[in-house]
This record gives structure tokens, C-alpha cells and sequence, in this order.
């Protein structure tokens, strides 16, 4: 049975406290759950095809439920398409995050959609501070993304339609030293499951299909694919991952 998918946008959940990292109003961290120990800091970054009429406010009751189940959340807001984000800003956006949402300390990257190919981008950027990196139906193939014109050519609009992929682009980057898990619904119709495909090919990682998941389950607590995501986390946390793909 496939998963209905929720929509897009859902009444915010207010967080602990929020963190301004820079001027621009998108430049905001909210935080969730206790301050954080070693293994438990989690870096969220949300997706919807690097656009600005998308925000985090979809993914504060999945920051809620893993707060209420130990972790310290970090939910980043970054500039996107349409809000001086693309090239440079939003790369830059989310190095900056990364280097500051929890002091310079360690964190696992977790990351949905267009989100899951800026975790990947990030652990590779900046390994000392990637413990882990968890992808969920991430745009983790840039070059194919462009080609299959996903989304309306939302890559072009990402970095240019005459813009090299090669330095944004996971499937053309060597792979984070740090292991990295990867879920993708089989009914995904935002992201298909062949991006993932191709990515852990290239790349390798520890691929999990999720058959009769589409794109927003695995994120969205009460889901049949979302004890999946908190087995992942738990592994990612204690250092237990797989090697290899599964599917």
C-alpha cells in the first residue's frame, strides 16, 4: 500500500529557541530538544527543490518527535531561489550552518529532498564536523536531475543554466568519510528513487528502499516508513551503521 503524502506546508511548531546566523531573514536556526551530548546533535535541513516559496516549517513535527525522544535538533533556514539563495548563497548558507549550529562541535546531517543533497554536499565540505549524514529522497545527482529536467529545471535555476554542477553535485564529489544512510520511497513521484539509485552507485553509502513510500513518509511521525528513519538515526548515533546497499 503506498503512503498518502502529507502537504507540503503545516501549522509550525514553535521551537526552544532559534539562533540568527547571519542578516538575511532566512539566515535563522531553531532549535529543539535538550542542548545536546556527544552523538546526539542533529543538523536538519528541509527541502522542496532549493526554492524559496518552500521553508522548514513542514519538517517542526519530526524536530518535535525526535526532541521528545532525546535528540537536540538544529532546524536551518537558508536563502533559496527567489530569495537570494542559488549560487553562491545558499552553499554558503548551509557551510555556515553547519561550522555554527552547534558551537564547532560534531553533528549528524540529516537532510530531506533537496535538503538530503546539501547534507551531502556539507559532510564532504566539512568532514570534522560530520559524524554521519542521513539522506531522505535526497537530489543527490545533480547532473541527472538536470538531464531529467526533475521539478521544471529546478537544478538550472539552482546554479545556473549554463552553471558547472561539478562542485555541488554528491554524485561527482568523493564520498563523506563519514557513513552515510540514505531512504527513498519506491512511490516517490517529487524525487524517484532512481536518483538514489545512481548516487549509491557512484558513490556508495547504505541505500534503503522503502516499498510503498513516497516522499514526505519517512519524515512525517505516525508514518508506516517513519520507524524506519528513527532506526537509521540510532544507528548513525551509535556508530552501529551497515555497510553496503539494501534494498
Amino acid at each position: 500500500m503506498t503512503e498518502s503524502a502529507p502537504p507540503f506546508a503545516t501549522e509550525p511548531v514553535a521551537p526552544r529557541r532559534s539562533l540568527r546566523y547571519g542578516p538575511h531573514p532566512s539566515q535563522v536556526i531553531d532549535y529543539y530538544g535538550p542542548a545536546g551530548g556527544a552523538g546526539r546533535r542533529l543538523t536538519v535541513l528541509h527541502g522542496g527543490y532549493w526554492r524559496e516559496r518552500y521553508d522548514r516549517s513542514y519538517l517542526t513535527p519530526a524536530a518535535t518527535d525526535l526532541a521528545g525522544r532525546g535528540y537536540a535538533v538544529a532546524l536551518a533556514e537558508y536563502r533559496r531561489v527567489g530569495g537570494g539563495g542559488g549560487v553562491p548563497g545558499t552553499f554558503d548558507d548551509v557551510a555556515e550552518v553547519v561550522r555554527t549550529a552547534w558551537d564547532g562541535a560534531p553533528q549528524i546531517l540529516l537532510g530531506h529532498s533537496a535538503g538530503g543533497h546539501l547534507a551531502l554536499w556539507a559532510a564532504r565540505r566539512d568532514p570534522a564536523r560530520t559524524t554521519g549524514v542521513l539522506a531522505v529522497a535526497p537530489l543527490a545527482d545533480l547532473t541527472y536531475a538536470r538531464q531529467t529536467r526533475l521539478s521544471d529545471g529546478a537544478v538550472d535555476e539552482l546554479i545556473g543554466p549554463d552553471g558547472d554542477p561539478a562542485p555541488f553535485d554528491p554524485a561527482l564529489l568523493p564520498p563523506p568519510p563519514a557513513p552515510v544512510v540514505i531512504l527513498h520511497g519506491t512511490e516517490d513521484t517529487d524525487v524517484p528513487v532512481e536518483v538514489s539509485r545512481r548516487y549509491a552507485a557512484a558513490r556508495g553509502g547504505v541505500l534503503r528502499e522503502l516499498p510503498g513510500a513516497e516522499h514526505f513518509g519517512p519524515l512525517t511521525p505516525g508514518s508506516a516508513s517513519y520507524p524506519q528513519l528513527l532506526a537509521a538515526l540510532a544507528e548513525l548515533t551509535q556508530g552501529g551503521h551497515a555497510d553496503g546497499h539494501t534494498r
